[in-house]
């Protein structure tokens, strides 16, 4: 097997990048499912349709069992994984490992062990704040998981402009992280779709309604639109559901903006993807605990002028602040508040954005061009058979609690910008004076 991604659990937004993956690689890759989906994710729709390439860990109640028992959904699927030593037996052997979204470290140990090559894909590390970064426990584990690790070939693939910070604290992965993310669906569309068909003054906001996602800053956001604005020439859908929806309800009631909002409760992955390409300005408001955001890729790919917090880990990536959307500073309302303002007074700016927002999806920041450059960066790497078949790797055994000295190949720099290129380390506290900088 070339390559595997190991992963707690196959959903639709990996769906595209993985599909890719399988047909560039000619079906030489598998995705190897570690624990059953929670049932609020299957609820919202997460769970992605069945592939041949999906296999299941023996280890947990996701794989068939001894007693003859299936996953639902896993009966189609001839590919799943019946047996703890098979799957073990392919993530050492595989030429490639992409290991993400995975808190039992036991699956690659063997194959870290060895020295062997892996790309770790995930979020930031310290999403409640860095000041976590000083714990002594914290730091053995970062260590034990991460930091000893900074010699060997080990590569991360960071879901989110934060990540690098993070790792930086704790001396991990110098010169060894790339920019990555999520790729959700990317829909190609024709010439002046789905701009034809947007509702004058439509602003979007979907998610989960709970304190991180700030659904209060939504109707707080009427309430302003509604006294600033001559007359009502705006409408607010949110899209949602959760243990806030009664609250957030209640203060559109007190700050009289019922007649401006509507709530048609939680929707699929496909009405809301349906309610992007008829809205002018999504709103993405939550703070620093959204590791990735992957609705701000399918807002931009539905050509929407996204507002967005700038402490979510994809805005500073997919974002070029005023050129393709717009951020504001983490914490500051007014500026969230304004900003909608200056769109909706200027439709001619909103649909500016909305199409070059669109264009940064579909001719960059997509599943196609991110499994493009991974591989492409492998084979530079002379990490995939064709060009790996005489490199030698350290025997198994060693001890993994020593620094692991193997110099690591170098990731050439193949792209400035997009999947796959360096990740710039920016302080936290830098990155929205860096972000205006840019402009």
């Amino acid at each position: 097997m070339k390559l595997i991604f190991v992963s707690n659990y196959f959903n639709h937004h990996q769906l595209p990048f993985c599909d890719a993956l399988y047909e560039l690689l000619e079906g030489d890759f598998c995705f190897l499912q570690t624990q059953p989906m929670e049932e609020e994710r299957v609820k919202m729709g997460w769970q992605a349709e069945e592939r041949p390439y999906v296999r299941y860990a023996a280890k947990n109640s996701c794989a068939h069992k001894s007693g003859g028992e299936k996953t639902p959904g896993s009966e189609s699927n001839s590919n799943a994984v019946t047996d703890a030593e098979d799957f073990e037996k392919l993530l050492f052997t595989a030429d490639v490992v992409i290991f993400g979204g995975c808190d039992d470290e036991s699956y690659i140990q063997e194959r870290l062990t060895a020295g062997k090559p892996i790309f770790r894909y995930n979020e930031r590390l310290y999403k409640e704040g860095q000041w976590k970064a000083v714990s002594p426990r914290g730091l053995l584990q970062k260590y034990k998981d991460h930091t000893r690790y900074r010699k060997a070939p080990v590569y991360f693939l960071c879901a989110g402009a934060y990540v690098p910070c993070d790792y930086h604290l704790i001396h991990a992965y110098p010169g060894k992280m790339l920019r990555f993310g999520y790729f959700p669906e990317t829909r190609h569309y024709e010439a002046g779709q789905p701009f034809n068909h947007k509702e004058p003054g439509s602003i979007l906001w979907a998610a989960r309604m709970i304190d991180w996602k700030h659904p209060e800053l939504v109707v707080k956001t009427a309430s302003y639109l509604k006294e600033h604005l001559e007359e009502n020439t705006f409408h607010i859908t949110m899209i949602g559901g959760g243990e806030l929806e009664e609250e957030t309800h209640r203060l559109a009631e007190e700050l009289g903006v019922t007649d401006v909002i509507t709530f048609p409760g939680f929707q699929g992955p496909e009405e809301v993807r349906a309610a992007m390409e008829k809205s002018e300005i999504y709103l993405v408001t939550s703070d620093r605990k959204e590791g990735w955001g992957a609705v701000v890729n399918e807002a931009m790919n539905s050509g929407c002028a996204v507002v967005a917090d700038h402490m979510i880990g994809a805005a500073p990536w997919l974002i070029r602040q005023g050129e393709n959307g717009r951020m504001y500073r983490d914490g500051e309302e007014q500026e969230l508040f304004r900003t909608v303002e200056r769109l909706l007074r200027d439709p001619g700016e909103c649909r500016r954005l909305g199409e070059n927002a669109q264009q940064t999806i579909v001719g960059e920041w997509n599943a196609r061009t991110a499994a493009e450059r991974l591989i492409e960066l492998c084979r530079k790497m002379k990490f995939l058979p064709e060009m790996s078949e005489e490199q030698e790797m350290p025997d198994a055994g060693q001890d993994v609690m020593q620094d692991i000295t193997t110099p690591a190949p170098v990731i050439p720099q193949l792209w400035n910008d997009g999947p796959c290129s360096p990740a710039p380390v920016i302080p936290e506290r830098s990155m929205y004076r860096r972000i205006n900088s840019e402009q």
